[in-house]
């Protein structure tokens, strides 16, 4: 039977940006990222308000088909409980559509914030799989999904009765990252129409040993990951679609820093276990529109009932 919540009741999320693929491990690594979107509703006795500010405040829906709130719905339906009305306020950090995972962080912090309604009533919370799962039904893989759900590197996949699943990867204290976010947006529903529907076995081959490899440099061996950022299966495909981004990818990789598209793009990652960037790095970025800044890895989300909580 659905429990109705109660009108008055207050609770938070914070989630992490990420950015998926790191090069090789497409549709299957992933790392969060130091950007957080905080979600903070309040039930109410009736209909709903959507307040957002900060990144896409100017963009996004402000009713029912808003991302946050559908993810709220399902987060409800899951634990069988209810709500008469409420408000939906949001503050995002994270840039949308530019690869950094703004619409898992949006679903993750939708079903989180869940969380911190129910248990105010005795309802058990979902839990980090239930998370995993929920998050990744949005968008068909984990990648995204389960980097902001449990903090770090991730390694995600899909067992063959669609069950989504993730394991974590320690990440070597030495590893600094850099992320470049450009002006211009993309989507990945627009660039994974230029990937070709089937690849060659040497491709493959080439991408597997790479991505296995990518485990062993994030964990074991920084000195590692230029050759382990490597990769034949996407992002070459998709260079036509952002040559600035290409452009300074192969930049990064030129001067020594193991550059790679975050996600589908546009933006770029650069892991790196030296302390700064190379000044011809950083000033090609600035000069061609890009703003870099210096991350860190991004912890798992975080959700509080009645009170407003704080990323770090």
């Amino acid at each position: 039977m659905t429990q109705v919540l109660p009108p008055g009741l207050r609770a938070t999320s914070v989630v992490a940006a990420s950015s998926a693929n790191l090069g090789p491990g497409f549709d299957s690594l992933g790392i969060a990222l130091s950007l957080y979107d905080e979600i903070v509703v309040e039930t109410t006795d009736s209909g709903l308000t959507v307040e957002v500010e900060g990144e896409g405040a100017a963009d996004v829906p402000l009713d029912e088909t808003h991302l946050v709130v559908r993810a709220i719905r399902r987060g409800l339906q899951e634990l069988s409980v209810d709500v008469p009305g409420m408000i939906v306020r949001c503050r995002n950090d994270i840039p949308h559509s530019r690869g950094l995972g703004s619409s898992a962080a949006a679903v993750v912090g939708g079903l989180s914030v869940v969380n911190g309604l129910a248990v105010q009533t005795g309802r058990s919370p979902l839990a980090e799989r239930d998370l995993i799962q929920l998050s990744s039904e949005f968008e068909g893989h984990p990648d995204n999904a389960s980097a902001a759900v449990l903090g770090g590197a991730v390694v995600s996949w899909t067992e063959s009765d669609a069950r989504f699943e993730a394991a974590a990867i320690r990440v070597h204290p030495d590893i600094r990252m850099y992320i470049a976010i450009p002006d211009e947006r993309s989507s990945t529903a627009e660039t994974r129409v230029l990937l070709p529907e089937k690849v060659s076995h040497t491709d493959a081959r080439f991408n597997l040993s790479r991505a296995a490899l990518m485990v062993v440099a994030l964990s074991e061996r920084p000195d590692l990951l230029m050759a382990a950022t490597q990769d034949v299966l996407h992002q070459p495909q998709r260079a036509a679609a952002m040559p600035a981004s290409a452009e300074y990818l192969r930049l990064l990789r030129r001067c020594g820093v193991a550059a790679v598209l975050s996600g589908a793009g546009p933006s770029v990652l650069a892991l790196s276990a030296s302390s700064e960037l190379p000044t011809e790095a950083s000033e090609y970025g600035t000069a061609n529109g890009f703003t870099v800044r210096e991350t860190t890895v991004g912890g798992g989300v975080k959700w509080a009932p009645g009170v407003v909580i704080r990323a770090g």
